[in-house]
C-alpha cells in the first residue's frame, strides 16, 4: 500500500511540473518507467546470483520477458531475442554452441514457453560465465521462470487462435513442359526424343489426367491454404510472507498443410505442459525451493516424406489414383482386384503407380498408414538457502539439484498395399482401362509398432558459500566459493556428457564509482589424460561509473559507466569424443579380400597415435564496453567490442611429422591428436533506446546491432598455391570455382583449359585456370564469400513501441547482412532424371545463348556444372518485418471491482514481410514444408 501511496503521488507531481512548465525531469523518469524491457529490469540474473542492474559486470544483458508478452506474443522463448539485447544473432559474439540454462540447470530453450518466462539474460564475456565451468565457455542464454510473489492470489488467463499460411511454394514444371525439355536435354547428349509430340499434346490438353498424368504435389487437391495453431495458458500465483507458490497449465495444437487420405485426421501436434514452484520460509534461517515441470508433446503423422517426395516427383510418371469407373466392364481380372482391394478410396479409387513407383508418396499417406512421436520430459529442482549472519554477518550457503527426464519413441501402423499401373485403349474417342497390372498385396497387419526409443537423463548439483557485506556505505565486497556439475547421459551412449568444475568468485565496488570482480573456474573433464584434466581459468572485469564523479555531475549524463575484462576460459567443447589422446586400432574395420577367392583376411589397422600432453583449448579474450543513460535515461545506450581467441583446437597435423606417419593404402595413422588449430573472433555489437512521452502517446524505439569477423588464424595445412590457404580466411569461408560464362561451341571447349570434371559440351560452365596448368581441378578453388554459419557478419535488429491511452501497437524489424550461399539445392542443381524446377527455362541452347542463366540441359551427370562456384552464388542479405502487433487493454473503470481485474485483446502477424535482392530463394524451402506466415488473434485477462 505504501509503494502504490508513493507511486500514485509522484505521478500527480509529475503531472502538475508538466502543467506548470517544468516538465524535464520527472516526465523523463516516467518514459524511463515505461520503457522499452531490457531497462526495466532491477535485478539481473548473472552467474549463480542475481545483481542490481546498473552493477553488473563481464558483459551481461537481459530481456524480461514477462513484460514484452504484454505487447509480443510469441510462441518460442528465444523468438527475436536479437531485437531487444546487443551480442545475440542466434549465437553471442559469433559463437556456437552455447549453454542454455533454465533456473540454473542445463535444459533445453524450446521445453519453456514464453508465457512460463520472467527473465532471459545473455551472458557473453568471459568474466560472465567462467563460474559455469568449461561447457560455458561459447556464451550462455539463462531463462529464468516466473515465481510466486506476497499477495493475493491471481489467476492469469491467455488463449490464442491463429493460422499458418504458406509464403512461397517452388515452381515446378508441368508434364508437358518437362517432357519438352526431356526430350531437349536428350538430344544434347545425341540420344533420340523419348516422348512424341502426341504424347506430349495430351500430357498439356488435361483431357484424361488419368492416362496422361500432370501432377501437381502442391495443388489444392492435395494442400490445404493453411492450417490452424490454438494454445491456452492459465497462470495461478500469490502467497503471504512464509510461502509464494506459482503453477502455470499450457496447451497447444497445431494441424497440417495435408489435406488427403490418411493425412487428413493423423497428421497434427499438440502439447500439454504443466510447471509449478513453491518458495518456503521454514524459519529465519533456512528457506527452500521446490519446482516441477512435465511436458507431453505428441505429433501425429503419415508414413511418408510428402516434402522430400514432392521435390523429387516428375509430374507425368503416373497417376495417383486410377478411377474405377473407367474399367473395362468385361475386364474380369481387374474388377477381381477391385472387389478384393482394402484400400478402395472414396469408393471410386484405386492406388496408382508403376513398376517403378510401388512406394509412392500418395499411395502412402493414402494407405502406407500412420505414426504418433511422443516426447515426455519431468524435470525436478530443489534448493536450500542457509542464512549464516549468525556464523558471519553477509555469510550465506545455497545448494541447488535438479533431476531431468526425457523420452521418446514412435508408435506406428505400417501398412503393405498394392498399387496399379492401367492400361490404356481408345475406343470411339472414349479412354478406357483395357488391362490393370498390380505391384504388391494389401496388408492390414493391425500391429502397432514401436521404434526410435530414445532417453535423456540430466543430473545437476552445485553448492556455493556466499559472501556479502557492505562497510561505511562506500565499500561493498562481495565473494562466492563453488561446485557445480551437471552429467547428461543419452541412451546408445556410454560416455555421459559431463561438466564439473569448482568455482571462486571475488568482488568489490567503491562507491557505486568503481568497481572490480574477479571470477575464476578449476573445470574438470574426462576426455583430457590424466595430469592434464584440471586447469584454472582466470577472469577479471574491472568499471568506472564515470557519472558519479565529481566532473560529470553537471553532464547530460545520468548514467554512464566504462567496463574492460578478459580471461582465459579453458573448454573441453571443440574436443569432438574421448579417448583422442590415445592411439587407436581397429580390427572391425580392417577387411581385405585376400588372393583366394571369397576369403576375407582381416587385420589390425592404427588410425591415430598418443598424446599424453593434450590439454584443453582455450578461449582467450579482451572486450571492452560502455553504459550510459542520458537525460535521466529519456535514452539508455550499450556498446561492446570484444577479441577472442580459440587456441589450441585439436587436429591431426599432417605437416608436423615426416610423411611416413600415415598412409592412404592400407590405411594407416601414427598422427596424434594435438593442440594446434586457432581460430580468432573480433566484433563490436550495442543496443540504443529512446522513449518519449509526446501527449497522451508513449513511443520507444530501440536497436540493436553487431558486427563480426572471424579468422582462422592457424592451421594444419600444406597447399600447393597460397591462394588456396584457410589461414587468415574466415571460419565460415566459401570455396569454389570461379565462372567465366558458358561454353560458346567446340572451338571455344579446344581452346580452353581441361576440365578433369568430366566431358563438357557448348552450354556448360567455364571456369577460370587460377593456376595456369591447362586444367581446371580442385587446385582453381579460391575464396568466394562468408557463409554466414554462425550468422550474418552484420546483424540489427529493431524495436518500436507506440502508446496511445489503452491502444498499444508494437513491431519488430530485423536484418542480416554480408553473407553468401550457393544455389545447390535439387530446386537448382538439375541433371539426369531430376525433376525439373522452372529456373531451367533460362537454360543455354545455341539460339539463347547470349541471354541464357542456366547451363544446358542433360540426361547425363553434370558434374562440372554442379559444384561450388560464383556461379551458384547468392546474397543472404536481408530486412525482415518480423512481426507487428497491435493490443487493446479494456479501462480498468469500466471493468469496476468485479472478478475481472484486467482485461485485453491482440491481433499480431509474424514473418510478414521480406526485402531482399534474392527475396526468392530465401523464402523458398526445398523438401520441407514451406515457410509460413502466422496471424493471430489472443485474449488475455486477469482475475
Amino acid at each position: 500500500m505504501k509503494m502504490k501511496l508513493i507511486k500514485y503521488t509522484t505521478r500527480i507531481i509529475a503531472t502538475y511540473l508538466g502543467v506548470m512548465g517544468l516538465p524535464v525531469q520527472i516526465r523523463a523518469q516516467q518514459a524511463a518507467q515505461d520503457s522499452s524491457v531490457t531497462d526495466s529490469i532491477q535485478l539481473v540474473q548473472v552467474a549463480f546470483r542475481k545483481e542490481n542492474k546498473q552493477d553488473l559486470m563481464g558483459e551481461v544483458r537481459s530481456v524480461n520477458i514477462a513484460k514484452l508478452m504484454d505487447k509480443n506474443y510469441s510462441t518460442y522463448s528465444l523468438d527475436n531475442l536479437d531485437a531487444f539485447t546487443s551480442g545475440f544473432n542466434g549465437n553471442i559474439w559469433g559463437m556456437s554452441d552455447y549453454l542454455v540454462l533454465v533456473d540454473g540447470f542445463p535444459r533445453d530453450a524450446d521445453n519453456v514457453l514464453p508465457t512460463e518466462i520472467e527473465e532471459i539474460s545473455v551472458l557473453k564475456g568471459v568474466n560472465a560465465v567462467a563460474l559455469y565451468g568449461s561447457r560455458a565457455a561459447k556464451g550462455v542464454v539463462y531463462i529464468t521462470t516466473k515465481r510466486g510473489k506476497v499477495g493475493e492470489q491471481k489467476i492469469n488467463i491467455r488463449t490464442n487462435a491463429g493460422i499458418h499460411a504458406p509464403v512461397q511454394y517452388p515452381e515446378y514444371l508441368g508434364s508437358a513442359e518437362y517432357m519438352t525439355l526431356y526430350n531437349e536435354a536428350r538430344r544434347n547428349d545425341g540420344l533420340t526424343d523419348l516422348y512424341s509430340p502426341e504424347t506430349i499434346y495430351q500430357h498439356a490438353a488435361g483431357a484424361n489426367p488419368y492416362r496422361y498424368p500432370n501432377v501437381d504435389y502442391y495443388s489444392s487437391d492435395f494442400l490445404r491454404r493453411y492450417y490452424n495453431r490454438y494454445d491456452a495458458t492459465a497462470e495461478i500465483s500469490g502467497g503471504g510472507e512464509r510461502a509464494q507458490y506459482y503453477t502455470n497449465f499450457g496447451f497447444w495444437s497445431a494441424g497440417s498443410l495435408l489435406n488427403f487420405g490418411e493425412a487428413k485426421k493423423h497428421n497434427s501436434s499438440n502439447r500439454f505442459n504443466v510447471r509449478g514452484n513453491i518458495d518456503m520460509k521454514l524459519n529465519d534461517i533456512i528457506k527452500l525451493n521446490v519446482d516441477a515441470a512435465a511436458s507431453f508433446y505428441t505429433q501425429q503423422g503419415v508414413n511418408t516424406d510428402y516434402w522430400g517426395a514432392a521435390a523429387t516427383g516428375r509430374p507425368n510418371r503416373f497417376a495417383p489414383l486410377i478411377p474405377i469407373n473407367m474399367l473395362e466392364p468385361d475386364d474380369v481380372n481387374s474388377w477381381v482386384f477391385v472387389n478384393n482391394s482394402n484400400f478402395l478410396i472414396d469408393g471410386k479409387y484405386l492406388l496408382g503407380g508403376s513398376q517403378l513407383d510401388q512406394r509412392n508418396a500418395f499411395a502412402d499417406v493414402y494407405a502406407g498408414g500412420n505414426s504418433e512421436y511422443s516426447n515426455r520430459q519431468f524435470l525436478f529442482n530443489t534448493g536450500l538457502d542457509f542464512d549464516l549472519k549468525n556464523v558471519l554477518e553477509g555469510l550465506s550457503f545455497h545448494t541447488a539439484l535438479a533431476i531431468d527426464y526425457q523420452s521418446n519413441y514412435t508408435q506406428s501402423y505400417n501398412n503393405n498395399y498394392a498399387i496399379y499401373q492401367a492400361t490404356w485403349n481408345n475406343y470411339a474417342g472414349t479412354d478406357l482401362i483395357s488391362h490393370l497390372t498390380r505391384y504388391g498385396d494389401d496388408q492390414i497387419s493391425g500391429v502397432q509398432n514401436i521404434s526410435g526409443s530414445a532417453y535423456r537423463q540430466t543430473v545437476a548439483l552445485n553448492g556455493r558459500l556466499n559472501y556479502r557485506r557492505s562497510f561505511a556505505e562506500k565499500h561493498h565486497v562481495s565473494a562466492m566459493l563453488l561446485a557445480n556439475a551437471f552429467q547428461i547421459g543419452l541412451s546408445e551412449e556410454y560416455h555421459k556428457h559431463s561438466n564439473a568444475n569448482l568455482g571462486l568468485q571475488l568482488g568489490y565496488r567503491y562507491a557505486n564509482r568503481y568497481y572490480a570482480d574477479f571470477s575464476a573456474a578449476l573445470p574438470h573433464s574426462a576426455k583430457l589424460p590424466k595430469g592434464n584434466r584440471r586447469a584454472i581459468s582466470p577472469t577479471l572485469s574491472l568499471s568506472w561509473r564515470l557519472s558519479e564523479e565529481p566532473f560529470m555531475q553537471a553532464s547530460v549524463f545520468n548514467d554512464l559507466r566504462l567496463t574492460a575484462s578478459g580471461g582465459i576460459l579453458n573448454t573441453d567443447l571443440d574436443i569432438e569424443s574421448f579417448y583422442l589422446y590415445k592411439g587407436y586400432y581397429t580390427y572391425n574395420e580392417a577387411a581385405w579380400y585376400s588372393w583366394a577367392d571369397g576369403e576375407l583376411v582381416h587385420t589390425f589397422d592404427r588410425f591415430r597415435g598418443d598424446n599424453p600432453n593434450m590439454g584443453y583449448p582455450q578461449r582467450r579474450e579482451v572486450s571492452l564496453s560502455i553504459d550510459g543513460g542520458l537525460y535521466n535515461n529519456l535514452v539508455t545506450f550499450n556498446a561492446s567490442y570484444f577479441y577472442n581467441r580459440m587456441n589450441g583446437l585439436l587436429v591431426q597435423p599432417t605437416t608436423l611429422y615426416p610423411m611416413y606417419f600415415m598412409s592412404y593404402w592400407p590405411v594407416y595413422s601414427d598422427l596424434p591428436y594435438v593442440n594446434f588449430n586457432s581460430d580468432e573472433r573480433t566484433g563490436i555489437d550495442f543496443a540504443i533506446n529512446v522513449n518519449k512521452h509526446l501527449g497522451n502517446t508513449f513511443v520507444s524505439l530501440g536497436a540493436t546491432a553487431m558486427y563480426f569477423d572471424s579468422k582462422a588464424t592457424q592451421r594444419d595445412e600444406l597447399y600447393e598455391f597460397s591462394y588456396q590457404n584457410r589461414t587468415n580466411r574466415p571460419l565460415d569461408a566459401l570455396w569454389g570455382l570461379q565462372s567465366d560464362g558458358f561454353y560458346r561451341d567446340q572451338a571455344d571447349i579446344d581452346s580452353s583449359p581441361l576440365s578433369t570434371f568430366g566431358e563438357v559440351a557448348p552450354g556448360d560452365i567455364k571456369y577460370i585456370d587460377q593456376n595456369g596448368d591447362g586444367t581446371i581441378d580442385d587446385r582453381d578453388e579460391v575464396y568466394l564469400g562468408k557463409a554466414g554459419w554462425s550468422g550474418s557478419p552484420f546483424s540489427l535488429g529493431i524495436n518500436l513501441t507506440a502508446k496511445w491511452k489503452n491502444i498499444t501497437f508494437f513491431a519488430i524489424a530485423s536484418g542480416r547482412f554480408g553473407a553468401y550461399a550457393m544455389r545447390n539445392s535439387s530446386y537448382f542443381w538439375v541433371d539426369g532424371e531430376d525433376k525439373y524446377s522452372a529456373i531451367v527455362r533460362d537454360r543455354w541452347t545455341p539460339e539463347t545463348q547470349a541471354t541464357a542463366t542456366y547451363p544446358r540441359l542433360t540426361t547425363g551427370n553434370s558434374d562440372n556444372n554442379f559444384r561450388n562456384s560464383d556461379f551458384w552464388m547468392y546474397s543472404t542479405n536481408r530486412f525482415d518485418l518480423t512481426r507487428v502487433q497491435i493490443s487493446y487493454d479494456l479501462p480498468k473503470n469500466i471493468l469496476g471491482k468485479g472478478i475481472v481485474r484486467e482485461l485485453g485483446a491482440y491481433i499480431n502477424g509474424s514473418n510478414l514481410l521480406t526485402f531482399a535482392k534474392e527475396k526468392d530463394i530465401l523464402l523458398l524451402n526445398i523438401g520441407t514444408a514451406p515457410q509460413t506466415r502466422f496471424f493471430n488473434v489472443g485474449l488475455k485477462a486477469l482475475f
